[in-house]
């Protein structure tokens, strides 16, 4: 009965997805399923719409920037709460974790809100900064864990051996912390790529990042494009999610040993 109980939950999960991919090759401009045909003239569409084309680079660019801050921010967090003397080490534990549980309209309110107070509504800076906020926590639990799992002997060791604190920390802990470090990346460039809530309250029409483009085209037309478009998203984030599960064990990333 569990096993059944799992594939019954795997068949919901992704029977959805399989409807969006069929759905994309449709040669009619309706979405209907099964499709009469096969055709990839909605792939193309992707590729040539300037729309789509704008807010793809957008979406590098904001993404790009973000990991760029969040990663090392992630990082030094994760040694302050492992290894420094903080006081109320679970407070700031809490709070460095909190935006997973904001609600994303709550989150994207309070950052409209400051851009307009601040007079940045026309900037990417403040799309920037709700991306940092919304990824750290993934970069802070990914490096925290690698950091529970080093052994404090090898930097003692190296240490011991006339290596400067700084030298250690290069030449020894951030080789050994660098599968929570792809690991926060991988995670960070993932959700960042797909936020979609919280951009849609400060990006406009300059700035929109490719799922904001996404939400407005389906907004202003009906046809395949957007299963295109999303089997595009599908396919690139599993290939991501499969090749660092392979090469960099993920599973280490979520288990203390």
């Amino acid at each position: 009965m569990l096993r059944l109980a799992v594939v019954l939950l795997l068949a919901f999960m992704t029977l959805p997805t399989v409807v969006v991919v069929a759905v994309s090759f449709n040669p009619t401009a309706i979405l209907s399923f099964p499709p009469a045909g096969l055709s990839l003239r909605w792939y193309a569409n992707v590729l040539t719409y300037p729309q789509f084309q704008r807010a793809a680079l957008n979406s590098v660019l904001v993404t790009g920037m973000a990991v760029a801050l969040a990663l090392p921010a992630g990082t030094l967090a994760a040694l302050a709460l492992e290894r420094g003397r903080l006081r109320g080490r679970h407070v700031w534990a809490a709070l460095f974790l909190s935006p997973l549980v904001v609600p994303g309209v709550a989150a994207g309110l309070g950052f409209l809100i400051l851009a307009a107070a601040l007079g940045l509504l026309r900037s990417r800076a403040v799309l920037v900064a709700a991306h940092v906020a919304l990824v750290l926590p993934f970069v802070v639990r990914s490096v925290w864990v690698s950091v529970r799992n080093l052994d404090p002997a090898l930097e003692r060791a190296a240490a011991s051996l006339g290596a400067t604190p700084w030298r250690a920390f290069r030449r020894v802990t951030l080789p050994l912390l660098r599968p929570g470090l792809f690991a926060g990346l991988l995670f960070a460039v993932v959700v960042s790529l797909n936020e979609f809530v919280v951009s849609l309250f400060i990006s406009n029409r300059v700035t929109e990042i490719l799922p904001v483009a996404m939400f407005t085209y389906v907004v202003n037309y009906t046809d395949p494009t957007i299963a295109a478009l999303s089997s595009l998203f599908i396919a690139a984030t599993f290939v991501v999610v499969w090749l660092a599960d392979r090469y960099l064990d993920l599973g280490r990333v979520f288990l203390r040993r």
